[in-house]
């Protein structure tokens, strides 16, 4: 039983890091690893790097909000509780406005591609 509430607790202390519940973790966290792997796109294409950011950044908040529902699940329950419809739509709509936060971002040209701030 304690194996399983530290490991809940890890997974729900990873989720918070990158789930939009912290007010923090964009700015530390999910942005900087979207523009990182944007920033790997766009050495494969130029064109590859915005729309990767934007997918990854839904992807860090949305497997953070994933992680913290099943660290929870797996420290205060001894049955198994599904992730409903409902949490999945939550959880998207965060996400979308979240994500129109990092679009007028780039929009506004203040997250770029790396190399375009040396021209």
């Amino acid at each position: 039983m304690l194996k399983k509430r530290i490991k809940g607790s890890v997974i729900v202390v990873i989720g918070y890091i990158l789930s939009p519940l912290s007010w923090w973790n964009d700015i530390i966290i999910n942005i900087p690893i979207a523009y990182a792997i944007g920033f790997l796109f766009g050495l494969i294409s130029k064109s590859l790097f915005f729309p990767s950011i934007i997918i990854c950044y839904w992807a860090t908040n949305i497997i953070g909000l994933i992680m913290v529902h099943k660290g929870t699940i797996e420290i205060l329950n001894k049955e198994e509780k599904k992730y409903t419809k409902k949490d999945i739509i939550k959880d998207l709509i965060l996400s979308i406005l979240y994500t129109l936060i990092i679009v007028i971002l780039i929009k506004l040209n203040i997250l770029k591609f790396p190399f375009d701030y040396f021209k």
